[in-house]
């Protein structure tokens, strides 16, 4: 069991940045892949970023992809969430996910993911 907790949402102008982190508790987080994902009001929970567990594979939903930075650091239980050149359409409530896998997988399928933080939202001023 992993319990997981997101940050540092808020309201940004058009055109901000902010950096979303997820921490886990436990001494596990090097065997779980993570992601983070985020649902936007009235719509479908849309896949956002992936990291492997080594750092070393990432993956991007293509309409973040330049904007958005995933990353983890191990040694701190963290995933962390940079998000740029911020949009309206970017408002939503940030999840981050974590699941077990391979030490180079990328999971890129929501249903994969065991553990699931509560959010974070972002809120985009245009």
């Amino acid at each position: 069991q992993v319990q997981l907790v997101e940050s540092g949402g808020g309201l940004v102008q058009a055109g901000g940045s902010l950096r979303l982190s997820c921490e886990a508790s436990g001494n596990t987080f090097i065997t779980f892949a993570m992601a983070w994902l985020r649902r936007a009001p009235g719509k479908e929970r849309e896949f956002v970023a992936a990291i492997s567990r080594n750092d070393e594979s990432t993956y991007y939903a293509y309409s973040v992809e330049g904007r958005f930075t995933i990353s983890r650091t191990n040694t701190k239980n963290t995933v962390e969430l940079q998000i740029s050149s911020l949009n309206p359409d970017d408002t939503a409530v940030y999840f981050c996910a974590a699941a077990w896998a391979t030490l180079s997988e990328v999971l890129t399928t929501s249903t994969r993911y065991h553990y699931w933080g509560l959010g974070t939202q972002v809120t985009v001023s245009s």
